[in-house]
């Protein structure tokens, strides 16, 4: 099957999900596409937001004309790869555009944070899809572990790069700083 019927496909799916009680997510993954219900916790939320918040701050001085935000599809046709990430760097002007998609190209960073009932292979997709797309800086936060993961340099199709962090550091991200110490994993308080 050709990417344009699977991308067709999953806008049948969005469609269709906008109908549905509940959070759906839509993505165009190595089997073809996956609608699934997503039931982000607060605390997720959260990490969401204070990543985004700290990276949006830096931009001006970093990239001027780009925001970090979430919820855009991020499309690399070529691959036959739509995925939604929890959060994005991309061109401020892409929000503007018609369309579901940013295209990967135009994507300086991708952030994922773990859900709570996430198995451990969660992530592995996407460390396959993420750097073939040509993404230069990818995160993945586990509030389950409190631990975090910083991969760059995308080269043959896989992270060269992969430094491990800790809930409480500063950890670089492409050309930001995020200040990890407000950080919350599950099921604790604090």
């Amino acid at each position: 099957m050709d990417y344009a019927t699977v991308r067709a496909i999953a806008e049948d799916l969005e469609t269709y999900a906008e109908r549905l009680e509940g959070t759906w997510r839509v993505e165009i993954g190595p089997s073809g596409p996956v609608l699934a219900m997503t039931a982000p916790s607060k605390r997720r939320e959260g990490t969401v937001r204070r990543i985004r918040k700290q990276v949006e701050s830096q931009l001006p001085a970093t990239h001027p004309g780009f925001t970090c935000v979430n919820g855009p599809l991020v499309e690399h046709a070529a691959r036959g790869r739509l995925r939604r990430p929890d959060a994005v760097v991309i061109p401020e002007a892409a929000l503007d555009e018609d369309g579901l998609a940013v295209e990967a190209e135009r994507v300086l960073a991708a952030v994922e944070i773990t859900s709570p009932g996430g198995s451990g292979d969660a992530h592995a997709e996407r460390l396959a899809d993420y750097p073939a797309m040509g993404i230069p800086h990818y995160m993945i936060v586990d509030p389950r572990t409190g631990t975090i993961e910083v991969h760059s340099e995308p080269c043959r199709g896989r992270y060269s790069s992969k430094e491990p962090y800790i809930f409480g550091d500063s950890v670089p991200f492409g050309a930001w700083t995020v200040e990890t110490s407000e950080f919350r994993r599950y099921g604790r308080d604090g």
